[in-house]
């Protein structure tokens, strides 16, 4: 008869990072995983700095599928300069246009549908630090969705966590920090309904 042996039971294998950012959890300080956010955006800026120097269309997209690793639909057209931190939690639509200067921080993801215009120097920021000093180094992500022909103006910004929807409008300048329902424009800081663009 043998004798029983002790297993010591092994520790749970911790999920990627980016997976539990998109997921919605909050990335701490201490995070075994935290350098990968760092080295992944520093990797992101390689390709990042060749799509800002080029000037074929064809060019700007590939060199965009690259960083989000999906296929850019040739309707899709990017006017540089863009800035993006990750990139492979941004989904982009048929038909939408980014304008230039745009900066998106994708760590909690960021979805655009079809049709959708993003007018220049939007912030598309899916990912923030909670207010309260000793917790300021966590991340926090919430995931972005604009729905389709859903139209951003210049110089908004659009916060972590956010829906636009379809056929909205987000006027100049805006902070949304809410969730903007269909058919419906916004404006101000904070951003508040201003009328229906409902047909």
């Amino acid at each position: 008869m043998s004798a029983s042996k002790n297993i010591t039971p092994s520790a749970p294998v911790q999920k990627d990072v980016f997976d539990r950012l998109l997921a919605g959890e909050t990335i701490s300080p201490d995070d075994s995983q935290v350098s990968r956010l760092r080295e992944e955006s520093y990797a992101t800026r390689k390709i990042l700095t060749q799509l800002n120097s080029a000037t074929n269309p064809t060019e700007i997209r590939n060199l965009l599928g690259q960083i989000t690793d999906r296929k850019i639909d040739e309707s899709v057209a990017v006017f540089t300069p863009f800035q993006i931190n990750y990139g492979k939690n941004t989904k982009i639509g048929k038909n939408v246009f980014i304008n230039f200067d745009c900066v998106f921080l994708d760590l909690g993801g960021i979805t655009i549908e079809d049709n959708v215009l993003i007018a220049p120097r939007v912030n598309i920021l899916s990912e923030g630090h909670p207010i309260f000093p000793n917790e300021r180094h966590s991340l926090v992500p919430g995931h972005i969705h604009i729905k389709k022909n859903a139209w951003i103006g210049a110089g908004a910004t659009i916060l972590p966590g956010v829906t636009i929807g379809k056929n909205a409008v987000v006027a100049a300048g805006a902070v949304v920090s809410k969730d903007v329902p269909d058919d419906t424009m916004v404006g101000g800081i904070p951003a508040r309904f201003i009328k229906s663009v409902q047909l």
